[in-house]
């Protein structure tokens, strides 16, 4: 199975380091054009100058409207089109019981990890995948599919954006297809407070042993936005190592 991404040009949020850095390479590897997106110029220029492929690089915070507006005028503007939105930027600003969460924090979990892949949609679908068709990839979490105390906040938002995901899906075929990613704990800079101090003994709870590197979800969204995949929309792909698996045998 050949998968490839020759000639296809992609947007994707939260793109300077982690997953979305690491989707960021294998979508140039695979002949894709990719438009780097998110909040520091320093992070995203060193970005862009060490990834092996045609990149270019836009200021933007995901959950600002205007600049997911400008993000994809950006995108069409620099590369001719904007075939795949990758929707992976996210914050956690909170660590606690959702009881007591302050509201500001709040509605920053919310405007960037559910009103952004909303409103980055809107602007992809109005710009360019209305008339054009393509594909777009949200990246949620396993946290969306289980509850833990300490990030209920993100959790909930992780959760609306799998059924975001089925209902544009459902509203935007058959021009443009609507997939998801779980992803697991990862070992990215984001997640650090919950694996640097414990990784091995995580890593022995797991099926496969060892902690996600953001390599492994970017082959999965590699798959997802290819031709490869182009009978599936409207699904979840959980990539977390057996973790779910671990826990519904009560691990």
């Amino acid at each position: 199975m050949q998968v490839g991404l020759d000639g296809k040009v992609a947007l994707i949020t939260g793109s300077s380091r982690g997953i979305g850095r690491a989707i960021a390479e294998s979508f140039c590897a695979a002949g894709a054009s990719v438009m780097l997106s998110s909040r520091k110029a320093e992070d995203l220029a060193a970005a862009s100058e060490a990834i092996d492929g045609n990149t270019a690089w836009t200021v933007a915070n995901a959950g600002d409207p205007e600049h997911a507006d400008t993000a994809v005028l950006a995108t069409v503007e620099r590369f001719g089109s904007l075939d795949i939105l990758v929707n992976n930027a996210a914050t956690n600003p909170y660590m606690g019981k959702t009881i007591d969460i302050d509201v500001p924090r709040f509605d920053k979990t919310v405007a960037v990890n559910l009103r952004g892949p909303v409103v980055w949609s809107q602007r992809a679908w109005a710009h360019w995948m209305q008339e054009h068709g393509g594909v777009i990839l949200n990246i949620s979490s396993i946290g969306g599919l289980s509850v833990e105390t300490s990030i209920g906040v993100y959790n909930a938002t992780k959760a609306a954006l799998l059924h975001l995901t089925r209902t544009l899906a459902a509203e935007l075929a058959p021009g443009v297809r609507v997939n998801a990613i779980a992803p697991g704990l990862v070992k990215t800079d984001m997640a650090r407070a919950l694996w640097e101090e414990n990784e091995a003994a995580i890593a022995r709870s797991l099926p496969m042993k060892r902690l996600g590197e953001p390599s492994d979800i970017a082959q999965a969204a590699l798959f997802l936005c290819s031709d490869a995949a182009s009978w599936i929309t409207g699904t979840t792909t959980v990539v977390d190592g057996g973790a779910l698996l671990h826990a519904s045998l009560g691990g």
